[in-house]
């Protein structure tokens, strides 16, 4: 039996992780590869397809209901917004991603992100490049110890960010409603309700998905209780923050700054206001690359497949 399985879309230079891991498999697979960009296009490469890998290309309920046999779904990286997993669900197809790729690449570049706002990095780096050797470019800047680091999320990702963050003396505070405040405590973070992480935060560090309870999480009646010192440090999907009010709480001052590697719409606008903050660092969409990194999720993508195409159930399943 001949399995048709379709790459939705990609942005890499070749395919050769995932050709080695579908044709060491043993199953005989036609590897099919498009750039589609709209439902329309995926539909129509996809109707047929016994498998699909995918990255950014959507996958809405219309793209499943037009699906003939395929079995299942996977996704380049750890978030499956743009899949309609319950659609999928209904139909029985397995929707699967790879959600431990990047813990390591995105926990550090938070931190990176923390430590570069905390230490005023790019100002003084700016500043001794124009000609300004003086510290107190940078006034003023407190320690970790007096300060309290939040935390939205409390998976794979933000677990290693607080171990790395722990040494550095600030105090710890959790959000996710999923997690006990025992296991939180395990790892010397303490466990808050999410407005009053809000008001105490003097940082606070995004980690949780994108879905119809997150969207817009961050908006401007939570922008209002921070600090007007707090920094926003955001790894993980643009849209968790309501951009539109945190361009206006960065603009007047209602909190202090924001660290984004991911913004609301990407790639970020060239009138995005963003782009001229001075109180504002921006990385693109980065955060989880490494060169080790980029081929364990392809290899990762591309075992989902083969294992329920023979009949296993892969372990990132949804």
């Amino acid at each position: 039996m001949t399995f048709k399985v379709l790459l939705t879309d990609y942005e890499f230079e070749n395919l050769i992780y995932e050709e080695k891991v579908l044709k060491e498999s043993g199953l005989d697979i036609q590897f099919l590869k498009a750039q589609c960009w709209t439902e329309e296009e995926v539909i129509a490469h996809a109707k047929d397809a016994d498998a699909i890998i995918n990255q950014y290309a959507p996958i809405s309920r219309q793209v499943i209901e037009s699906l003939e046999k395929c079995q299942v779904i996977s996704k380049y990286g750890v978030g499956v917004n743009n899949i309609d997993i319950a659609a999928a669900a209904e139909k029985g197809i397995v929707v699967a991603n790879v959600p431990d790729y990047g813990m390591e690449e995105v926990s550090n570049h938070a931190l990176a992100l923390l430590l570069a706002w905390t230490r005023k990095i790019p100002l003084l780096n700016e500043e001794v490049k124009r000609g300004k050797w003086d510290f107190k470019s940078s006034v003023p800047i407190h320690r970790f110890d007096q300060q309290t680091i939040g935390v939205l999320g409390f998976g794979r990702i933000p677990r290693r960010f607080v171990e790395k963050v722990k040494p550095l003396g600030a105090k710890i505070a959790v959000y996710d409603p999923f997690v006990s405040a025992a296991d939180m405590a395990k790892a010397g973070a303490e466990k808050m309700e999410l407005d009053e992480l809000i008001r105490v935060a003097d940082f606070l560090s995004i980690h949780v998905p994108l879905n119809e309870q997150t969207h817009h999480l961050i908006n401007e009646e939570r922008l209002k209780q921070m600090k007007p010192t707090a920094v926003i440090i955001n790894t993980a999907r643009g849209p968790v923050v309501k951009e539109a009010a945190l361009i206006e709480a960065l603009a007047n001052g209602t909190i202090a700054g924001a660290a984004l590697d991911v913004t609301e719409f990407e790639p970020v606008s060239p009138d995005n206001p963003l782009l001229k903050m001075d109180n504002v660092i921006l990385t693109p969409h980065s955060a989880w690359y490494s060169e080790e990194a980029m081929v364990e999720v392809r290899e990762k993508a591309a075992l989902n497949i083969v294992q329920v195409l023979s009949g296993r159930q892969s372990p990132y399943a949804l």
